[in-house]
């Protein structure tokens, strides 16, 4: 009998789940926590550097500290902690560098549309040719 007065052979199979599974979670759920200290040491550098360590720098400063541990483990287990880095926001490219250099003149009104070939070419001066 498990739980309810059902027994444990039929919770089992109405769940297809081996009994090797069965007790395997069980026993988990009393074992001891083997990360536990790793744990607060990771706590207590996230919290050091006000949150802006993330899983890279917490694995360094784990190392300095004496500790032999691989990322991924230092990445999962602040993930189950629910510690992240906070993330600065970079500002967009912007290549404007505002008003550079001086303005044409605008000559020509936008009238575009000239009666012979070469009316409206400006050469080295500062107005429109007209010849009429």
């Amino acid at each position: 009998m498990v739980s309810g007065g059902f027994r444990l052979d039929f919770l089992l199979e109405t769940a297809r789940l081996a009994r090797s599974t069965y007790y395997y979670q069980l026993k988990q759920l009393d074992g001891l926590d083997k990360d536990k200290e790793l744990k607060t040491e990771i706590q207590a550098i996230y919290s050091e550097h006000k949150g802006n360590y993330g899983y890279r720098r917490v694995t360094l400063e784990l190392r300095n500290r004496g500790f032999t541990v691989n990322h991924k483990k230092v990445q999962r287990l602040m993930k189950i902690l629910g510690l992240s880095a906070r993330i600065r926001r970079k500002r967009k490219y912007s290549s404007y560098q505002g008003e550079i250099g001086k303005k044409a003149e605008n000559l020509i009104q936008r009238r575009f549309e000239a009666a012979k070939p070469m009316e409206k070419v400006l050469y080295g001066c500062d107005r429109v040719c007209h010849s009429k």
